[in-house]
């Protein structure tokens, strides 16, 4: 279960730093990196399969931070946009 733990967290940091880096202006430091790459991936792992889409790269941990990479992207792009409209 640590092992598990450990590895989600990696896994989101480097998915939430590759997501900021891609959607400028959204500096979070390295524990909201690790958020938004762990909301990423719960994003993912709903809206993909429910598109139809799947990511197949074996499964491993390149697939893991694709896929979790491309849910942060929708989750900060959604967060710019909400942001947009609120100022």
């Amino acid at each position: 279960m640590l092992e598990a733990l450990i590895i989600a967290l990696v896994v989101g940091g480097i998915a939430g730093w590759l997501a900021g880096l891609l959607v400028q202006g959204t500096g979070f430091g390295l524990v909201g990196d690790i958020v938004v790459g762990i909301l990423g991936a719960l994003i993912a792992g709903f809206l993909f399969p429910a598109l139809g889409l799947a990511l197949t790269l074996g499964g491993g941990i390149l697939g893991a931070i694709l896929t979790a990479f491309l849910g942060a992207v929708i989750l900060l792009l959604f967060v710019r946009v909400i942001k947009q409209v609120a100022a």
